[in-house]
């Protein structure tokens, strides 16, 4: 009996998977796009600006969000020197190599809406 060659076999392959692995762990979850799209968008928001904008995110969830997104390089987070302190959330120049992505999600998002509902709504 033959074996079936796996289509992960090729060291290509594997190393391609791996990226896309890395990048879904990275990015994985029903609001990091949403920040990282709103604040590509707005460039500097504040917290509370944030949660405006994103409808349906809590106020943990946004800054266990944040807080993901800064340890890994792609929002960073100033502390004002204000009363009371304020916090200003900005995409990081790596953060903003994810903007191409974030159009094309858009995009296929809108076409596909469009191909099952026929709107864009």
């Amino acid at each position: 009996m033959k074996k079936k060659a796996s289509i992960n076999a090729t060291p290509i392959c594997r190393v391609r998977m791996q990226a896309i692995s890395d990048a879904m762990s990275l990015l994985s979850g029903k609001w990091k796009f949403h920040i990282l799209g709103t604040l590509i968008e707005g460039n500097t928001l504040g917290f509370m600006d944030l949660m405006r904008e994103i409808d349906g995110i809590g106020t943990k969830m946004l800054s266990k969000e944040l807080q993901d997104l800064e340890m890994n390089n792609l929002v960073s987070r100033t502390v004002m020197n204000t009363k009371p302190i304020t916090v200003q959330y900005s995409i990081t120049e790596y953060g903003k190599t994810l903007s191409p992505l974030i159009d094309e999600l858009a995009n296929w998002g809108s076409v596909y809406r469009k191909s099952v509902f026929g709107t864009e709504e």
